[in-house]
């Protein structure tokens, strides 16, 4: 009951506020501090029995606020820690976090420029500096920040299927013909989850075959469109991903953009972990034909290192998201405003209230430029090859593909030396699928580090190494490596 806007509350306010910033600031030099753990691990029920995490009638004081914000942050995990490998989105970038409590300080809302006027503006300009990035003539198009990949490729879908059929706008699906999509087999669950929320449904998306890399096949991709088409089917739009999760893979994306010319279908590039990539100049190769695409998905919270959430959704065809999305709500974006209303980008969204994730990225770009972005990209390709190049003969790792990674995926298994001699066998292969869970649990459990694993297809439980924080250093590959060994000799 003290802080503003109690009256006489402002010096009450400045030094709580002030203790929750010296909170935060421990937290953030601890996270760059490769003594501390990367995570204090607590089982569930631990750690709801340990503290009271209810919430009551009578209010706490401040100070108990204060030892709350503590708490949390104990037992949280670390995503800055240079040696947290666990997601595609990590690190911690100081302009970022400062942009970000700025952006919670002006808490506005991304509807209409009449409120958040500076915001929108700032979309307006890195939207077209992020299309041009992708090749679009002068940044021509359109696009938005959404709360994450999925949802930007469910805009995607959303977009192409209007396009092509409009009248599903008022009408629905019951007045369209049975669409179907296609994707690859090691595309993100997020495409089969976006056709089962626009009532598409999950077998209208057809998975199509991926060569040893990880990379869709495209000549499987024509002959899955054409039998589609025997069927009476209407094939609306094509998912090509540009980094994949779990291998790094890029679709071929030129090869796909043809066939996609070809049969009149919608090419949408799901570029959410591999964009990044286009700011620079050594690996934006591998992204080679995506200016051919009708829509791109981008991700800035992975492999640009921008605080969580920053996720956009670019379309080459510019006014096609306003004509899909719009309601006219009229007490929102009325038509007879003081100012050009083509700012008041609420009504292409489908989402009402949308949080600023734009200023996170725009004030990191203005911090390091282009050039600052693509170091800390290459940085990280480096650090990857260094890790491929350090294991790939290493007694004790196989590689779950041949060839150097293309992205900073780094996919592995570590053989402990029980297994070592053992002939490929149903034994062999079921006590390697647990090898991975059990190393990870203990990394878990002594806080050093994270790495993710996973199965795929018919390969057991293996490690996929990813990096994307810029505070990563060879030593810290050296120490993951060591890592696994001393928690995995024994298994």
């Amino acid at each position: 009951p003290d802080l503003l806007p109690t009256c006489n509350g402002e010096i009450t306010t400045m030094s709580f506020l002030q203790d929750v910033v010296d909170i935060l600031l421990q937290y953030v030099v601890k996270s760059f501090d490769r003594s501390t753990k990367v995570i204090d691990f607590h089982y569930p029920n631990e750690l709801l029995q340990e503290y009271n995490w209810e919430l009551a009638d009578q209010p706490q004081t401040l100070e108990e606020i204060l030892l709350n914000c503590r708490t949390t942050l104990k037992y949280a995990i670390k995503t800055g820690h240079p040696r947290y490998f666990n997601q595609l989105s990590t690190g911690l970038d100081m302009v970022g976090l400062a942009a970000d409590w700025l952006t919670s300080a002006a808490n506005t809302n991304m509807f209409t420029y009449e409120i958040a006027p500076v915001f929108v503006l700032l979309e307006y300009v890195t939207l077209r500096k992020m299309r041009e990035m992708v090749g679009w003539p002068g940044g021509c198009g359109d696009g938005i920040f959404s709360p994450g990949g999925a949802i930007s490729n469910m805009y995607a879908m959303l977009i192409a299927r209007f396009k092509m059929f409009p009248e599903v706008k008022e009408k629905g699906m019951a007045a369209i013909p049975r669409l179907v999509a296609f994707t690859s087999e090691h595309s993100h669950f997020s495409v089969k989850k976006g056709a089962a929320a626009l009532g598409i449904g999950t077998d209208s998306v057809i998975l199509i075959r991926c060569d040893e890399r990880g990379k869709m096949i495209p000549s499987d991709l024509e002959r899955r469109i054409v039998e589609a088409k025997q069927k009476g089917f209407v094939p609306f739009l094509v998912s090509a991903t540009a980094g994949t999760t779990v291998y790094g893979a890029f679709d071929p994306l030129i090869a796909i953009a043809d066939i996609c010319k070809k049969y009149k279908i919608w090419m949408h590039v799901d570029g959410a972990w591999g964009g990044g990539l286009l700011m620079s100049r050594k690996h934006k190769w591998k992204l080679n034909g995506v200016e051919r695409a009708n829509s791109v998905t981008w991700n800035p919270h992975k492999m640009m290192g921008v605080p969580l959430q920053c996720s956009a959704l670019l379309v080459r065809e510019e006014g096609l998201m306003q004509s899909c999305n719009q309601m006219h709500a009229s007490y929102l974006f009325q038509q007879d405003k003081h100012y050009d209303l083509s700012y008041d980008t609420g009504d292409k969204a489908l989402q009402c209230g949308r949080h600023v994730d734009v200023f996170k990225l725009w004030l990191m770009w203005r911090a390091k430029g282009t050039t600052g972005f693509e170091a800390q990209i290459d940085k990280c390709l480096e650090l990857a090859e260094y890790l491929y190049n350090k294991i790939k003969n290493r007694e004790g790792y196989e590689m779950v593909f041949d060839g150097k990674p293309q992205h900073t995926n780094v996919c592995f298994w570590y053989i402990p030396p029980s297994l070592r001699g053992m002939e490929d066998s149903e034994e062999r292969t079921s006590r390697l699928m647990k090898v991975a869970p059990v190393i990870k649990a203990r990394m878990m459990e002594y806080g050093t580090t994270m790495v993710s694993y996973q199965p795929l297809g018919d390969k057991v439980n293996f490690f996929r190494m990813v990096i994307s924080n810029p505070a990563a250093t060879h030593q810290d590959i050296d120490f993951l490596i060591d890592e696994i060994e001393r928690l995995g000799q024994d298994l």
